[in-house]
């Protein structure tokens, strides 16, 4: 007679075999490395680009017109059908559709951030400003290659291993360019700390020289004689017939002004975040330490328990709660202001910012992902995470306005009362439009990042 518990065991270990094994199922593993290059340069024209303005005795109002400098990650949809559909220029096209425009992007990308560190905000900020509107053009453009080459090389059964292989690795990618950067710059200067953030590069550039090019999917010939005719059913096919497709969702409209919403409260004041902490008293190595590291692993944690929630409870109700938390949380900013620089209050206020946030990003992606058909995967994801970064990249940019003239404690009891709009939106398409099973459904991002 079998021993139950014996075959339990047995059980559990083969679960645990085959848990290990997906990891190294093929294309699994360059996914670490391209979610490193892909996260590496969103902080060095984010948080720490902010860091630096706010040591030049930039006013608010400037440091928060750094939100706009990444306008490029909400509308990388409108020029993603030419680097998904047209030929790498020059001789990277020798490599593929996709190694060949993912070198030749990731090549002047390291070139733009190490020219972004020779400007000089001091005397020409402007300069600095249109270096980091470009290298936030190419970190998007990468992303739009990353993204296609993941869903083209890895095997479905795969597609959950390498999203949290590209995470772990996109996760690093921010610690290095946010604490990594803030502490370099300590010992060489900012030219220095943006210098050694474009060599780190090159590692995203060597693993697109190794890596394996994915098999072209067959496409269908063009219909139509001569080029206009063709061009038009090229749009069609790559453009309008993905926005065609989503637009048959039951409140379609509602769903994208939720998606633009969702994120509005923190957008606000995240972008404040840098000199909010600088005011307060706090050194460039105690922000490096507890929000890069710390909210590091907040968010992590964050993330886990959210998908354990989408899991448990279902997309709706995770996201309902995640929300309310996210919200909520942003008053943690106020308790921290009247909290005279206590460096107790730093950490709380990181660990539940963070934290949360990682929460309601699970729960979030999870919405979007159940948006999404298989048919046109890259395009209608691309234009959902799109629409959750433009709070960030538009309305982010009044931030500094808005806290110069309230003063820290209003400013950041405004930014939670701007996500109730978009709870309210939330809780009545929840129930007018419950997310279905049908859609895509990937396993949850736990990165967050990928959105904003």
């Amino acid at each position: 007679m079998s021993d139950p518990a014996a075959s339990q065991t047995v059980s559990a270990a083969a679960r645990w075999r085959a848990l290990v094994a997906i990891y190294r199922a093929p294309g699994v593993p360059v996914m670490l490395f391209l979610g490193f290059a892909a996260g590496l340069p969103l902080p060095l024209t984010g948080f720490t680009l902010r860091q630096w303005l706010s040591e030049t005795e930039a006013t608010l109002a400037v440091i928060g017109l750094t939100a706009s400098v990444g306008i490029a990650y909400s509308f990388k949809f409108l020029w993603s059908p030419l680097l998904d559909r047209l030929r790498p220029p020059l001789g990277f096209a020798r490599l593929g559709r996709r190694r060949g425009w993912l070198l030749a992007i990731q090549i002047l990308l390291a070139v733009a951030i190490a020219a972004l560190g020779f400007s000089d905000p001091r005397a020409a900020i402007g300069m600095t400003f249109a270096i980091a509107v470009i290298v936030a053009y190419l970190s998007a453009s990468q992303d739009i290659v990353i993204d296609a080459y993941r869903i083209e090389r890895l095997a479905p059964e795969a597609q959950g291993a390498g999203l949290a292989a590209y995470i772990w690795g996109y996760r690093v990618a921010l610690l290095a360019g946010n604490a990594g950067a803030l502490m370099l710059a300590g010992l060489g200067g900012w030219g220095f700390s943006y210098l050694a953030m474009a060599a780190l590069m090159g590692i995203g550039i060597l693993c697109c020289v190794l890596m394996r090019e994915p098999p072209a999917p067959s496409e269908p010939a063009l219909e139509g004689e001569g080029p206009l005719a063709k061009a038009a059913a090229w749009v069609r096919r790559a453009v309008i017939e993905p926005l065609a497709d989503f637009a048959r969702h039951d409140g379609w409209i509602w769903i994208l002004l939720f998606v633009c919403l969702f994120k509005l409260g923190e957008a606000l004041a995240g972008t404040m975040t840098a000199p909010f902490y600088r005011s307060l008293g706090y050194s460039r190595e105690t922000v490096a330490g507890v929000s890069g590291v710390f909210g590091l692993v907040a968010t992590l944690a964050g993330v886990a328990v959210g998908g354990a929630l989408v899991a448990r409870l279902g997309t709706a109700r995770a996201l309902i709660g995640t929300g309310i938390l996210q919200m909520v949380s942003n008053l943690m900013y106020v308790a921290l202001a009247y909290g005279g620089g206590d460096i107790g209050m730093l950490w709380l206020q990181v660990g539940v910012e963070n934290f949360t946030d990682g929460l309601a990003d699970a729960a979030f992606v999870a919405y979007l992902s159940s948006l999404t058909r298989i048919a046109f995967t890259a395009t209608q994801y691309a234009l959902l995470s799109s629409l959750a970064t433009v709070p960030l990249r538009t309305l982010g940019a009044s931030s500094g306005w808005l806290a110069e003239s309230m003063g820290w404690p209003p400013f950041f009891l405004l930014t939670t009362a701007a996500a109730l709009p978009a709870m309210g939106l939330m809780l009545w398409l929840l129930r007018r439009f419950p997310p279905k099973a049908g859609g895509l459904a990937p396993p949850v991002d736990p990165g967050g990042g990928a959105i904003i």
